[in-house]
């Protein structure tokens, strides 16, 4: 099996990177379907959030031209964008998908929304039944790693999520938020935490709009905010002097002549947006007018470096925890090589055990419990003796190079009939 993965995150492309390969949610089902049947790739899942999109899969042979597949699904030039990819293979990609799981390679290391957006690109690959095998085997582990991790360090004790770093960004600039009125754009779980935190810092007013008007209905009725209408957006926004945006829109929702609407309505008062979409919504020509600030999910950097070093140690104890799981899912892998056969031998001669055991149950006459156990003991024994040493020669040779030859020889030399291992975790 080979496990590899290709992807850019928020250390190695700039947003303007990320969003022109960030896939939107209403693709992702059709991304997934055209990763599973790529040329060499059995099995595929694609993870796109505001800080990386990477492609997952496990190849039939050799490797697979993910670099082509990105190129064919953006219809892009790739060559722009080789200086900003990583490349993983095998244990190195297990590793990075525990690390991805577990919140250490996150912006803001240990914040928890990256499991759920793990969790759902996976529920997702297998909808579509682009996982089905050894890729479901290793998220399985990796939702288990990152539980450990979260249940054994504090690395999550004080984290900030993307959304709460955008708030403490606006109590940074305007020094308290009480009387501020907001408007959140985007129904979305972001969106929502953020609404969170400025309650909890004294925003005096939030507004919500979302082109499902419903939605915003709902988060405006949990949050006590006020929704408005989607349609009406430019026509409401300048209420506010903050505007925290998060949709999935594929091009930008706020330009420069929106803008100077705004600030033509508000007399010139300052407006801050702080966009952490990917794509982004906010043009960065915006920022270029007096009064407007635009800040995106780049920008909030600063924010998370400052929660960075009270979590180092944290941080470290989870990296041991990764590794000690890596080799323990290595090992597990290994061990698929030969249990198939093993499972098939000791079926097998249980079946001819107990063929036998009928076929003179006849001339035995009537037996007393006793007489049964004693058979049972005495047949399970000798099956077992015989088991011993194909079974503990193959469980040894499990991940050598010998392991191939060793699992034929034993399936000739029983008649054992191929099966597929279907691995589970």
């Amino acid at each position: 099996m080979k496990f590899q993965l290709l992807g850019v995150n928020h250390r190695t492309a700039p947003v303007a990177v990320r969003e022109r390969l960030a896939v939107p949610e209403s693709r992702l089902p059709e991304a997934m379907r055209r990763l599973a049947v790529h040329p060499g790739v059995d099995e595929g899942l694609v993870l796109s959030t505001c800080n990386r999109v990477e492609l997952l899969t496990r190849c039939t042979n050799g490797r697979a031209d993910l670099r082509g597949f990105l190129a064919d699904f953006f219809q892009v030039d790739l060559a722009a964008y080789e200086p900003h990819l990583y490349e993983y293979e095998d244990m190195d990609a297990v590793r990075h998908v525990f690390r991805v799981a577990a919140s250490l390679d996150s912006m803001v290391v240990g914040e928890p929304q990256v499991l759920g957006q793990v969790k759902e690109s996976y529920a997702l690959a297998r909808a579509v039944g682009a996982v089905h095998s050894h890729l479901d085997a290793l998220m399985t582990r990796a939702f288990a790693v990152a539980k450990r991790v979260r249940t054994e360090t504090a690395v999550g004790s004080s984290s900030v999520s993307v959304a709460s770093a955008a708030v403490e960004l606006a109590g940074k600039i305007f020094g308290s938020l009480r009387g501020k009125h907001v408007y959140l754009v985007g129904a979305g779980k972001m969106s929502e935490l953020a609404a969170r935190h400025l309650k909890a810092q004294g925003a005096d007013a939030i507004f919500v709009a979302n082109r499902t008007h419903e939605r915003a209905l709902e988060m405006a009725a949990r949050i006590g905010g006020q929704a408005m209408l989607f349609e009406q957006l430019y026509d409401t926004a300048d209420r506010a002097d903050i505007i925290i945006t998060s949709t999935g829109a594929p091009h930008h929702i706020f330009r420069r002549e929106h803008g100077e609407l705004f600030l033509a309505r508000r007399k010139n008062r300052p407006m801050f947006f702080i966009d952490i979409a990917v794509p982004r919504d906010v043009d960065p020509e915006m920022n270029k007018l007096d009064g407007i600030f635009v800040y995106d999910i780049d920008d909030l950097g600063a924010i998370v470096a400052s929660h960075v070093e009270g979590r180092r140690r944290e941080a470290e104890r989870a990296e041991s925890i990764i590794e000690t799981e890596v080799a323990r899912f290595h090992a597990r892998l290994e061990t698929l090589q030969v249990v198939p056969t093993i499972v098939s031998l000791q079926d097998h001669l249980e079946a001819i055990r107990q063929a036998e055991i009928d076929r003179v149950r006849g001339r035995l006459g009537k037996l007393t419990p006793e007489q049964e156990s004693a058979i049972e003991t005495l047949t399970r024994g000798i099956v077992n003796k015989v088991l011993h040493t194909p079974v503990t020669t193959l469980k040894s040779a499990a991940g050598q190079p010998e392991a191939t030859t060793l699992v034929d020889v034993v399936r000739r030399l029983f008649n054992l009939r191929d099966q597929n291992p279907g691995p589970k975790a």
